[in-house]
């Protein structure tokens, strides 16, 4: 049933707001959006922050790695601005809401998360290699413990070392084993020991479409990554996936609703 596909929304509603800032977030939300995804980063100074990249200079209107900078540092970039790099948008209202251009913690995402008000899934990825290896997931499991969340948290990650050190320290929290292409081991269906979702990317499933079935056969959900066209949106539903992760949550829903 396509009425029971999750949508998660890939660093907020992206295509609509800058990735990753709490516009993203709210706009996901708005749009009636299952789950929200994250990447988060350990600063310099010991804060978890919602950036995808080591560095900041995609995102940003500075330069320099994340894990090299203190929160305060962050607070005083633009993170909104290249999302409409023509300049329009400098006209806009958006441009001067901090919403839409400051760094965003994962504390504070949290609490938007914790105040919706209904059920939100949290997927959460763990950003490897980093200088701050298991201390990220140390800070992490230690900010879940303080917000009482009123949705299922998963954390994901391409690092099966990151996930061993979540599940050893907190094993109630469900991990997802996020895959560029799939290892000889993995392609029977199977998955790292402890781990219950698998999270092939669309362009893993488009080669592999019968992954799917042989994941589910193992015991795993699967959650896919990165989902915006409507024709993997319909390939998806079509192999049964369990979640999909996509820049455009309102349209993937609509289209999923028209598919029952």
């Amino acid at each position: 049933m396509t009425a029971d596909i999750r949508v998660i929304a890939h660093r907020g509603a992206s295509e609509d707001a800058p990735e990753h800032t709490l516009a993203a977030y709210r706009k996901a939300l708005q749009d009636g959006a299952d789950g929200l995804e994250c990447d988060v980063r350990l600063t310099a100074d010991g804060h978890l922050v919602c950036v995808h990249d080591r560095r900041v200079n995609r995102t940003s209107n500075g330069r320099g790695a994340v894990s090299t900078m203190e929160l305060a540092q962050l607070a005083e970039l633009d993170f909104g601005s290249w999302k409409d790099p023509s300049g329009v948008a400098a006209e806009s209202p958006d441009s001067l809401d901090p919403e839409h251009t400051t760094v965003l913690t994962l504390e504070r995402l949290l609490r938007l998360v914790s105040d919706a008000g209904r059920p939100v899934d949290l997927a959460i990825e763990t950003k490897h290699p980093t200088r701050w290896a298991g201390q990220v997931e140390e800070r992490l499991l230690e900010l879940l413990g303080r917000y009482p969340l009123p949705g299922p948290v998963r954390v994901m990650s391409f690092s099966a070392r990151s996930l061993q050190r979540v599940r050893a320290a907190a094993p109630h929290v469900p991990t997802v084993y996020l895959m560029h292409f799939l290892l000889p081991r993995y392609r029977s269906g199977r998955l790292p020991v402890g781990i219950p979702v698998a999270g092939p990317s669309i362009r893993l499933l488009r080669r592999t479409p019968e992954y799917v079935a042989r994941a589910h056969r193992a015991g795993h959900e699967v959650h896919v990554w990165t989902v915006d066209d409507p024709s993997d949106v319909e390939l998806c539903a079509r192999l049964g996936v369990d979640a999909l992760i996509t820049n455009r949550p309102r349209t993937v829903r609509e289209q999923l609703d028209r598919l029952v």
